[in-house]
């Protein structure tokens, strides 16, 4: 049973283009990961989704409910805790969740058992009753998380859960959604954390540009690469022109299924390899065009390749064109002041 559908989401920011039509199914009682660079329109779903913003056009359900109709019963079956946390600092951790628990109308005996469940499950006890301004943003994000379930949702819809956490944090958070997905509550999980996204999620969606460019089981989704991954290097710092050069050599081998230039790691090549020969053809090409190896690593395919494969750049590489351009107009609007 699919409980999230959302049908063609366009949604303009000015003259920039957030959603591009983006479409998506989640099923029930899954977790599913929503992998992308900042930027690529994420949170911008997740807040039309959850009835926080309003799309240009397109269509939302949950549960079958049209939420962009009758937001208010979309609202009763779903849990958000957003990318920025905001608590009120003068609050303790429990005045504040009972706060929350009054909003949702719970009754006093169902909220304060609630919170002690959470306060238990999140490892909260021992700072549960001081203010929220004194908390560590790990204490913040656990608590933050705990709001967002106080009412027992039907989905709970998470962005970017773990950012700047630290291990044990993150490991409470993480063994919390298992504890969740088990019993039937769905997750919407949205992260740019490849090895959160594998470790969690039973299927993912990689949003790129405002939609949706693949999308399947992680290991399924590896699969379909059908062969190995490389990263070459033919020298310890090379540059851009000499990486082309390279890429054109990489291209004409049989068995190379794509070469693109790692920018952010020094212009190093990551390509996709299928056969046990392809290796030693491409170490005789480089040779032959006067390139010596520096390095060469072989791994299996990553999530980090499926995202190379379906956009042509990896995660990284999309997370620094995002930052520049975002440099770029800063830096215009300070000129022009």
């Amino acid at each position: 049973m699919v409980l999230i559908d959302l049908q063609n989401l366009i949604k303009f920011y000015g003259p920039v283009k957030a959603l591009n039509g983006l479409s998506l199914k989640v099923p029930k009682s899954s977790l599913y990961g929503l992998l992308g660079p900042n930027g690529a329109g994420k949170t911008t779903a997740l807040r039309i989704l959850c009835t926080l913003l309003s799309p240009d056009s397109g269509k939302v359900f949950i549960s079958g409910i049209d939420a962009l109709k009758d937001p208010r019963s979309a609202r009763k079956r779903l849990g958000y805790v957003a990318q920025e946390i905001a608590l009120d600092k003068i609050l303790t951790g429990r005045e504040l969740l009972k706060l929350q628990g009054d909003l949702y109308h719970l009754q006093n005996n169902e909220r304060d058992e609630q919170i002690e469940k959470l306060t238990s499950r999140l490892n909260m006890a021992d700072w549960i009753d001081r203010r929220c301004g004194s908390y560590s943003g790990g204490m913040r994000r656990r608590l933050d998380l705990a709001a967002g379930l106080l009412h027992r949702p039907e989905l709970l819809v998470l962005d970017e859960p773990t950012v700047g956490l630290d291990i044990e944090s993150r490991s409470a958070i993480w063994q919390l959604l298992r504890e969740l997905k088990s019993s039937g509550t769905t997750i919407l999980l949205s992260s740019h954390y490849l090895e959160e996204v594998e470790a969690l999620a039973d299927q993912i969606a990689i949003i790129d540009g405002g939609r949706v460019i693949a999308e399947g089981a992680p290991d399924d989704l590896k699969k379909c690469l059908g062969g190995d991954r490389v990263t070459l290097r033919v020298r310890e710092f090379s540059d851009e022109d000499e990486a082309q050069i390279v890429r054109k050599i990489l291209l004409n081998i049989g068995g190379v299924q794509q070469v693109v230039i790692n920018r952010a790691q020094g212009f190093s090549l990551n390509l996709v390899v299928d056969g046990e020969e392809v290796l030693p053809r491409l170490r005789e090409e480089l040779l032959e065009a006067k390139f010596d190896l520096f390095s060469l690593s072989q791994s299996r395919p990553s999530l980090d390749d499926v995202y190379l494969q379906a956009t042509g750049r990896t995660l990284m590489d999309a997370e620094l064109a995002i930052a520049s351009k975002r440099d770029l107009k800063l830096e215009s609007k300070q000129a022009m002041r």
